[in-house]
């Protein structure tokens, strides 16, 4: 293979990049080395590339930047944080912003799940989760419940546990059959309720499949079942109406943890700090990341119920550690210090409520796009969407040249195969979303 270098064009005295020796997360590297994106600058809504040119982040970063980039509020933060203390073992030691982040989540999640346990990572608060149902239930005297149900189509980060939660299938394509005792709910974008934002008519029936699996495989021996409210990363699956409501019901019958993960979609994304919220429905436990310190800092958490949380803490004799289970950065200062500053902003600049307010607008402008020819599906919840475009031969061959060339004509966005994933920053305004809009339907046409 030659060697590729890069030049920044905004700055001709800087040294050439080496482009070889960075290996890039879920990119083709080849193609990128060959035409590379780069992006040198964020403020706002927008992003500038090494050019100079501005774009404008229809997706939040990658559905964090929830307040928009750059905000001095957080950096000023992080940097008070930083030379006061960098750090500190977060295994039988702590810190004070730890404590007080954690009261302040708790303080937006629903119900009693007011026990937070942090993280550096969605995937991380998804495995976190996966042991702690474990714990529970051998606290419970029930160690048989070790089998997980989880959905085709659903995102649940990449490590094991979560990988094997997963239903996309180029996830999990390379690394063998993962985890044992997972079953997968069918997925719920359904013919009918195409074209439809919101919530659809149909398809609460498919929340069925999770009493199929405890009629296969007793319920005894079922730990938890874990759903996005909203599936995200595969394109904006919003549920059926009801659906939400059966699984609750259903674990409820038959003594099964109900886990949300709303990685991609807290922290007002849907109008309220949750989607649990949106929804009228409260899970068992809940994981978060993205939105938690506005993409500042890498950071994520598990709310758990004190029901869990209790029950985990009494099994365990005194002065016994209650979980064996943490990370060298959980909770870590900087991103505490990052958090902190992130949910005053949300709070102050009343983002959620700002958010709930632009959907109808945002949505109504996303679904004008229904007439262009290359759209096949639209849908949308909230501040965020997708657009899914007839493919092109290969799967995902149209998706991935539509977001290059949005970015060339000054967007970026979000693609999963032939689907773009539209969430802009809740600071957003109509005059963004009409740009947004506007550079999408002139983008879809040409494709």
């Amino acid at each position: 293979m030659g060697h590729a270098e890069f030049k920044v064009a905004s700055d001709p005295a800087a040294a050439p990049l080496s482009l070889d020796e960075y290996w890039m997360p879920f990119t083709p590297n080849r193609d990128f080395h060959r035409e590379p994106k780069m992006v040198v600058r964020g403020e706002g809504v927008w992003l500038w590339d090494d050019r100079g040119e501005r774009l404008i982040d229809a997706s939040s970063g990658l559905f964090c930047v929830n307040a928009g980039h750059c905000r001095r509020e957080i950096a000023d933060a992080v940097a008070r944080q930083l030379s006061t203390l960098d750090f500190i073992a977060p295994f039988t030691r702590g810190h004070p912003k730890q404590f007080q982040l954690a009261t302040r989540v708790a303080e937006l999640t629903p119900g009693d799940l007011n026990r937070i346990f942090f993280v550096n990572s969605g995937s991380e608060a998804v495995d976190s989760a996966m042991k702690i149902a474990l714990a529970y239930w051998q606290a419970k005297g029930q160690g048989g419940r070790t089998m997980f149900v989880s959905r085709e189509r659903a995102y649940h980060g990449v490590n094991f546990g979560g990988v094997s939660l997963s239903g996309m299938v180029n996830n999990r394509r390379k690394f063998g059959p993962a985890l044992p005792g997972i079953a997968h709910m069918r997925h719920t974008h359904v013919e009918e309720n195409r074209f439809r934002p919101g919530q659809g008519e149909h398809g609460a029936d498919l929340a069925e499949d999770l009493l199929r699996f405890v009629n296969l495989y007793g319920a005894e021996n079922i730990a938890a079942c874990f759903v996005e409210p909203i599936a995200g990363s595969t394109g904006c699956l919003v549920p059926p109406k009801g659906y939400l409501e059966r699984l609750r019901a259903i674990c409820d019958a038959h003594g099964i943890l109900l886990v949300f993960d709303e990685v991609i979609c807290g922290f007002g994304r849907t109008g309220k700090a949750f989607a649990a919220q949106s929804f009228g429905v409260t899970p068992d436990m809940m994981t978060m990341a993205k939105g938690i310190t506005n993409g500042a800092q890498p950071m994520g958490a598990v709310a758990v119920s004190e029901r869990i949380h209790d029950a985990i803490f009494a099994a365990a004799g005194d002065g016994a550690i209650e979980l064996f289970h943490g990370y060298t950065y959980s909770g870590h200062p900087a991103a505490c210090a990052a958090g902190l500053a992130t949910l005053d902003l949300y709070r102050d600049e009343g983002l959620f409520e700002r958010g709930a307010a632009l959907s109808p607008y945002f949505l109504e402008g996303i679904f004008s796009l229904r007439d262009v020819p290359a759209v096949a599906d639209l849908r949308g919840y909230g501040v965020m969407a997708a657009i899914d475009v007839h493919p092109d031969g290969a799967p995902g061959r149209r998706g991935h040249a539509f977001q290059k060339r949005l970015f060339d004509n000054g967007l970026h966005l979000k693609a999963t195969g032939d689907c773009a994933i539209v969430a802009p920053p809740l600071i957003a305004t109509r005059e963004h979303v009409d740009l947004i809009v506007d550079i999408l339907r002139r983008t879809l046409k040409a494709l």
